[in-house]
């Protein structure tokens, strides 16, 4: 059985391993809060106080496991709690996690983790500003409620934002930066727990992972032959997740009833919908809540499992995937087995939105903001659509800046943008850079009174050069060096 650490019993085998886990009194990091005593074999023995070299191997020991989990927030996870994670636990399942949670030292990652992420304010209209303004205050009445069974999670605050390329609307839940930070504490707490567990092809919302780790993996598989592609869609996947199978997965490895009642709080919450006033939530995660992707991904946990074990490649980023197939029939199978799994698991799979493509013809297939098609990949329409927009927002001809300004505005949002899209096919960002100066010069013309778009003579009057004199990042450019420097 485990509540956190583990004790000083050795385990049996990694099968069958059982610890008890009260957090022990250490001089950096677990010392407040700590209960149960830690026990030490050597106090008395004044041989082993006589072996010098036995405090640099524990240090060592204890810093190789944490090597291994760099990411784990320090101030819950010991060494012993992750040898106990890396061995196993009997039963599978974990105990007396809450006052983990609670910790002094853990809420106060957990609100700097909120405040690096920002976000506006939630139903209560307390702004991160504001609560940064009494902090030491705030923490303690949130770790005093949750000690004494008082708290509750406060509905989101339902906002919509548009889908890119797209006229829809996608609900946004916006917790309370209270709930924010509680949540981003559980998670510190019981990430590693589901992590460990998780399929080496999902790599959405996982730490040391990211979208170019999967889009490497989906070119590698096409160069091998995998080129009918299952493009995958389930149907308001975040929304539509069912709250009691969810809940059966988080049982499978916590058995700590409060962290349970807390997590199934944060589901149950319900949503502010501006006129619309306060709705149940019957089913789903909102997104926007710091714990929804983790809880997302367990969700999927098991259909990564099932796929990977029929041999089937395939590559996840949270509800967006591929399945990578040699043959059509093969990639028949895929749909099926994934169609019947939804099903099976509360789930849609979107019937327009799911089709079978051969990525050796033209038309091929979107993943991750990429186009792949015929061997090439360049960006999807859609995130051309979104980049311009963006660009178009931060060169507006009436927002009185001037054009050195402007230029160190948009030049953070052109280099981003090129470290992602800097492997498409080498024509496919071309056109950009003469678009963007187009943009310049029309703020340029507006500010002599022209009206209209920089065109005709303005390109004699402002050359390419004098952009470049003034610092303007150049997409050619950075892909001819990036070119040079393969």
């Amino acid at each position: 059985m485990l509540s956190g650490a583990t004790s000083a019993r050795k385990p049996k085998s990694r099968a069958g391993t059982e610890v008890r886990a009260s957090i022990v009194a250490r001089k950096r990091g677990n010392a407040r809060g700590a209960k149960g005593r830690r026990k030490v074999d050597c106090v008395n023995d004044k041989d082993s106080e006589n072996k010098s070299a036995a405090v640099p191997q524990l240090a060592k020991q204890a810093e190789d496991i944490h090597g291994r989990w760099p990411w784990a927030e320090r101030s819950v996870w010991s060494e012993r709690m992750l040898e106990a994670l890396e061995n196993g636990v009997r039963g599978g399942k974990w105990f007396s996690l809450i006052d983990k949670v609670w910790k002094e030292d853990n809420l106060s990652a957990a609100w700097l983790n909120t405040t690096r992420n920002g976000g506006s304010p939630g139903m209560d209209g307390q702004s991160i500003r504001q609560f940064s303004a009494h902090l030491d205050k705030e923490l303690k009445t949130l770790r005093r409620q949750m000690m004494e069974d008082s708290y509750t999670p406060r509905p989101v605050r339902r906002c919509w934002i548009p889908k890119p390329g797209s006229k829809e609307k996608r609900p946004l839940g916006i917790p309370a930066v209270r709930d924010r930070i509680v949540q981003g504490a559980i998670r510190n707490v019981i990430e590693p727990i589901f992590e460990r567990e998780f399929a080496e092809h999902s790599y959405g919302f996982r730490p040391g992972r990211g979208c170019k780790d999967a889009l490497r993996r989906v070119n590698d598989l096409l160069g091998r032959g995998y080129t009918r592609v299952v493009d995958a869609d389930l149907k308001s996947y975040f929304d539509t997740i069912p709250h009691d199978q969810l809940m059966e997965r988080v049982k499978e490895r916590i058995s700590d009833g409060k962290l349970l009642a807390l997590l199934e709080g944060y589901l149950k919450g319900g949503v502010m919908d501006g006129l619309k006033g306060w709705e149940p939530t019957e089913q789903g995660t909102p997104q926007g809540a710091v714990i929804s992707p983790l809880l997302a991904n367990l969700y999927l946990n098991a259909l990564d499992h099932l796929m990977a074990a029929r041999g089937y490649e395939m590559t996840r980023y949270a509800d967006d995937f591929v399945v990578q197939c040699r043959s059509e029939a093969e990639a028949n199978s895929a749909v099926e087995m994934i169609r019947q799994w939804a099903q099976e698991n509360g789930l849609t799979l979107h019937p327009d939105k799911t089709r079978i493509v051969d990525a050796t013809q033209k038309g091929g297939f979107d993943f991750l903001g990429y186009h792949f098609e015929r061997g090439m990949k360049w960006p999807r329409q859609k995130s051309l659509d979104k980049f311009k927009d963006t660009l178009r927002h931060k060169t507006r001809r009436t927002q009185g800046q001037g054009l050195s300004m402007v230029i160190a505005g948009i030049n953070p949002v052109i280099r981003g943008w090129f470290g992602y899209f800097k492997h498409s096919r080498r024509n496919a960002l071309g056109g950009l850079d003469g678009w963007i100066r187009m943009r310049l010069r029309s703020i340029l013309r507006k500010n002599r009174g022209g009206k209209g778009r920089g065109a005709g003579h303005d390109h004699y009057r402002w050359p390419n050069a004098y952009f470049e004199k003034l610092g303007l990042f150049s997409l050619e450019r950075a892909r001819d060096l990036a070119s040079q420097s393969q």
